[in-house]
């Protein structure tokens, strides 16, 4: 079992920056692909990025690719996402996710709201 618990999320002015943060517990994080997505109300949950077990081959989505980083620290048993040149488009309500097997995300963290003032 893995449990996940995003933090960092906030209210920001456009063209700001955040960094949330998802720290995991359970099983060995390090093995996991790991994973955010963002959902806003009225709009299907959008996938954002993943990063592998490794951290040398993140991968994006084209709405935020140059703006949003993922990074992780197997040690710390914790992944970030890095956010900049925030836009109220933005807004939503942020997940992570984890996987121990291609194409199924195995386990969710409960969301971090994310609020883009204009």
């Amino acid at each position: 079992q893995v449990q996940l618990v995003e933090s960092g999320g906030g209210l920001v002015q456009a063209g700001g920056s955040l960094r949330l943060s998802c720290a995991a517990s359970g099983r060995t994080f390090s093995t996991y692909t790991m994973a955010w997505f963002r959902q806003a109300p009225g709009k299907e949950r959008e996938f954002l990025g993943r990063i592998s077990w490794s951290g040398a081959s993140p991968y994006y989505g084209e709405s935020v690719k140059g703006r949003f980083t993922i990074s992780r620290d197997n040690a710390k048993n914790t992944v970030y996402l890095q956010m900049n040149s925030l836009e109220p488009e933005d807004t939503g309500v942020y997940y992570c996710a984890a996987s121990a097997g291609r194409g199924v995300w195995n386990y969710w963290g409960q969301g971090s709201q994310v609020t883009v003032s204009s």
